[in-house]
């Protein structure tokens, strides 16, 4: 069974950092390019990062460039996402999702993915 399930989620003051992993079962992600979005109450999902397939090629949307990283270890099939500087904006519920894709492709729109985790809450607030 394809599955996708996001960790790191949680509380952290203004300013702090957080990390996001999404691991993969019943596949590899090596074969496919990975997508961080993100939903805030009351807004529609939107994109934060994407990573292509295996050369690495990122996207990172304007309000968190510079303090987004995303990151692949295909050996242990996961990707992260580095959350720095974080601010009260950030708040959302982070998903991950994947699409079998061609080398150096990637893209922050989710109608592009196929499969999605679960989602994981991100609260930023002092």
């Amino acid at each position: 069974q394809v599955q996708l399930v996001e960790s790191g989620g949680g509380l952290v003051q203004p300013g702090g950092s957080l990390r996001l992993s999404c691991a993969a079962s019943g596949f590899t992600l090596d074969v496919y390019a990975i997508g961080w979005f993100r939903q805030a109450p009351g807004k529609e999902r939107e994109g934060v990062s994407c990573i292509s397939r295996s050369d690495g090629i990122t996207f990172y949307a304007d309000s968190v460039k510079g303090r987004f990283t995303i990151s692949r270890d295909n050996a242990k099939n996961t990707v992260d996402l580095q959350m720095n500087s974080l601010k009260p904006e950030d708040t959302a519920v982070y998903y991950c999702a994947a699409v079998a894709s061609v080398t150096g492709w990637a893209s922050l729109s989710q109608y592009e993915y196929d499969y999605w985790g679960q989602g994981a809450q991100v609260t930023v607030s002092s």
